[in-house]
C-alpha cells in the first residue's frame, strides 16, 4: 500500500477520536501510521506490478498446458488401440502356453463304492 494511502487512513482514524482526546491527536496519528505500516509489512503483500507479471506468466503457462493437453489428446486414440492389440495377442499367447504346459488329465469312469 502506498505511503499516501497509509497517511490518509491514519489521518481519518485520528479524526474519529472523541473530543476529549483531541489534544493527543498528532501522537495518535503517528501511532496509527506506525501500526498500519507494520501490519501491512507483516502481510507480505505484492505490488500490482508484481501481480501483473505473475498473472502473465500464469496465462502463458496455461496456454502451453492447453496446447500440450491437445497434443496428448490427438495421440491418445492411436496408442490405446495398439496397446489393446498387444494385450490381446499376449493373452492368446499365454493361453496357448498354459495349454501346452498343463498336464493332461486321464479321462475315465468314476468308481462308485
Amino acid at each position: 500500500m502506498a505511503n499516501d494511502s497509509i497517511d490518509n487512513l491514519a489521518r481519518l482514524l485520528a479524526e474519529t477520536v472523541p473530543q476529549g482526546l483531541r489534544s493527543v491527536r498528532d501522537d495518535l496519528e503517528k501511532n496509527f501510521r506506525s501500526v498500519l505500516q507494520s501490519g501491512l509489512t507483516k502481510l507480505d503483500l505484492v505490488t500490482r506490478e508484481e501481480f501483473a507479471v505473475q498473472e502473465a506468466v500464469l496465462a502463458r503457462t496455461r496456454e502451453k498446458l492447453d496446447a500440450l493437453e491437445q497434443r496428448l489428446a490427438d495421440l491418445e486414440p492411436k496408442e490405446p488401440a495398439k496397446k489393446a492389440a498387444k494385450k490381446k495377442a499376449a493373452k492368446k499367447a499365454a493361453q496357448k502356453a498354459a495349454k501346452k504346459s498343463a498336464p493332461k488329465k486321464k479321462v475315465g469312469k468314476k468308481k462308485t463304492g
